[in-house]
């Protein structure tokens, strides 16, 4: 019965875009309804996902996951930069790696209780992301002193950002050899053909694409009527949403007791938004606007390598445990609240 409902939400998606583009509907209308039809493309993911794992194993089932997962926020950071609006786009970033690690992964592990981790394939990827935000501090640290333009900012980043996406490349080899030559079952009988799968994930990460941009433009409006600032609307509010299917679909998985997907998904998307997207938007930001310098506020660069080293830590045994799960989502409580009052 569940799983009927959630195959006719699906139609909410639509009527998202019939309600925006030909009736100019309400910021308000808009938000509610692109946020109840982000919730059935998020099942549709992580469905489509456990799907295509039991024909590639887990971890590059999270692989896949993660890289449909943050196309959406890729184009999304692109309409943002077009749109003039750079800070919303680091806020992002920034965002969506802490949620990845602390409120997804927490979640995953409450749910999931107890059960294994990929504890080599997490470790390296959050290594990464701490690299990442290592070398981050390079076009950040002169603006926190302030005297250099954006512009010279940006001549920066360009190096930073080719360093990252050749550490990625690297990165995602690596990481897939090691789930290439680890041993897997055979794709059960129900499983989708590898190819049904990568197609709805397809579909299911272009709709989400869409729906997201017209979730993220009603909730700047939706903020300014509550009185959030731009920083915490961006860094909390679009990055949960902007990752809303790949959380979703985590949650899912840990749900049916796939420790070791939910998790790979969880950190995963993470690495990808440090390593791949943040570079990417950066690098491409001159062909839709102004360039994008990698300069991130103090705030933003200490909860990125707070969260990563705290992440190390939890999954350095090899185990989930649901405590473990409850004390990320704590920590990301606690980061919400510094966004808040930064």
């Amino acid at each position: 019965m569940a799983r009927r409902i959630l195959w006719a939400s699906l139609a909410f998606t639509p009527v998202v875009v019939i309600a925006r583009f030909v009736f100019d509907a309400d910021a308000t209308v808009l938000f509610i309804l692109a946020a109840v039809a982000l919730l059935p493309l998020a099942w549709l993911i992580g469905e489509a996902t456990e799907h295509a794992a039991e024909h590639t194993g887990p971890g590059i089932g999270g692989f896949l996951n993660a890289s449909f997962g943050n196309a959406p926020e890729l184009i999304i950071a692109l309409f943002a930069i077009a749109d003039g609006l750079p800070n919303v786009v680091r806020g992002t970033i920034a965002g969506s790696v802490v949620s990845n690690i602390l409120l997804v992964l927490g979640a995953a592990m409450i749910v999931g209780g107890e059960g294994r981790v990929d504890a080599r394939s997490l470790r390296w990827q959050l290594i990464a992301v701490f690299g990442a935000v290592l070398l981050i501090l390079v076009p950040s640290v002169p603006r926190w002193f302030g005297g250099v333009s954006e512009q010279t900012l940006f001549v920066v980043t360009i190096p930073v950002a080719l360093v990252l996406l050749a550490a990625y490349v690297v990165i995602t080899i690596r990481n897939l050899r090691i789930h290439r030559d680890a041993h897997r079952e055979d794709a059960s009988a129900q499983a989708w053909s590898l190819k049904k799968s990568l197609a709805a994930l397809a579909a299911a990460t272009l709709a989400t694409a869409i729906v997201s941009e017209i979730l993220v433009h009603s909730l700047e409006e939706f903020g300014h009527a509550v009185g959030l600032h731009e920083f915490f609307i961006a860094a909390v509010i679009v990055a949960i949403v902007g990752n809303a299917a790949e959380h979703g679909g985590a949650v899912v998985i840990a749900h049916r007791g796939d420790t070791v997907l939910a998790t790979e998904i969880a950190i995963t998307s993470s690495m990808q938004v440090a390593v791949f997207v943040a570079p990417a938007v950066a690098l491409l930001s001159w062909l839709v606007g102004d360039g994008l310098p990698l300069s991130f506020r103090v705030v933003e660069v200490a909860t990125m390598a707070a969260a990563a080293l705290f992440a190390t830590f939890v999954i350095w045994d090899g185990t989930s445990k649901r405590w473990e799960g409850f004390l990320l989502v704590a920590a990301y409580i606690g980061v919400v609240a510094a966004y808040f009052f930064s």
